[in-house]
């Protein structure tokens, strides 16, 4: 089980790499008017999406077999699980955008894609800690 545990991590940390990039790419893709430029934004979400999706998909996979594997259960697996989905409708969401870029449709400023940014930064900061720690909920 600790191969898995290795790989789950491995995964994982790949996965918030590019959880954490394309959204900067978004930022920094919202604030050009230049075509070449906006050419090559499109270029890099779509392929660092393209990129990280199976990496997450891996990273779930597992997880989940930690998960069966040890048995694991609790409210901070309850509330970790949850924070997971989020993460994964972040993810949808995510490839939601790449195409609305993809499209020249992008209604949203940079400031937006700033804040949207730190979504995962806070979710990874709880998760951590709840998988750390493993606090009791009474």
């Amino acid at each position: 089980m600790l191969w898995i545990k290795a790989l789950h991590i491995i995964f994982v940390v790949s996965w918030f790499a590019g959880l954490f990039y394309l959204p900067r790419l978004f930022v920094n893709h919202a604030m050009v008017r230049e075509a070449a430029t906006i050419a090559q934004f499109k270029l890099m979400e779509r392929k660092l999406y393209r990129f990280m999706t199976p990496l997450g998909v891996l990273a779930l996979v597992f997880g989940s077999w930690l998960w069966l594997g040890y048995g694991f259960a609790g409210a901070w697996l309850d509330l970790k699980l949850a924070l997971v989905a989020v993460l994964v409708a972040y993810h949808l969401y995510c490839g939601h955008l790449v195409a609305v870029f993809a499209r020249d449709e992008n209604g949203h400023s940079h400031v937006f894609y700033r804040w949207f940014n730190e979504l995962p930064v806070l979710i990874l900061f709880v998760v951590v800690v709840l998988v750390v720690v493993k606090p009791e909920f009474a």
